[in-house]
């Protein structure tokens, strides 16, 4: 058992020889002057913060990736996309999470190598490992209900002025 004044007496020793070793001879007075530099420093390395995604300000025709595709159907009819038009599962729309809306896509089955022209108008998919959501109409084009998840090649073909969009007035 060990008693409570030895306890105490030995935490004294230890912090006193911590404080001995502290201040070497190669660290003279000027050594608390030297520390906020010292802590600083490592204030300026950072942990990176959580990267938030992507969204790219343009896309360039032309622009291609492959990737897994899936599509959401009837159930989600009629509610609202982030770009704020309202789903329709019979459009050739699709759901991209860096895309612009608006933003024309040639999507192709990889499989069966049929493809379809698609607009994005909604942000997706949640699951890391794929690329886009195509809504019914267009999954049918390309074979895809069947299967639910398929491999795809999305190339860029163009833009188009998003659904729902307000023409920009200027007065004269």
């Amino acid at each position: 058992m060990v008693r409570l004044p030895a306890l105490s007496a030995a935490l004294l020793s230890l912090s006193v020889s911590v404080a001995v070793h502290a201040q070497s001879p190669a660290a003279p007075a000027a050594a608390p002057a030297a520390a906020p530099a010292a802590v600083a420093a490592p204030a300026a390395v950072a942990a990176p913060a959580k990267a938030a995604p992507a969204v790219v300000s343009s896309a360039a025709a032309g622009d291609v990736s492959e990737g897994k595709l899936a599509y959401y159907g009837r159930k989600f009819n009629g509610r609202k996309t982030a770009s704020g038009e309202r789903f329709n599962a019979g459009a050739m729309t699709m759901a991209h999470n860096s895309l612009p809306f608006g933003t024309k896509v040639k999507v192709t089955n990889l499989a069966n190598k049929r493809s379809v022209v698609v607009r994005v108008n909604d942000r997706g998919p949640t699951t890391p490992d794929r690329v886009g959501d195509l809504s019914l109409a267009a999954a049918k084009k390309i074979g895809a209900t069947r299967k639910g998840v398929v491999n795809s090649k999305l190339e860029v073909v163009g833009v188009s002025k998003a659904r729902g969009a307000k023409k920009m007035t200027t007065k004269a």
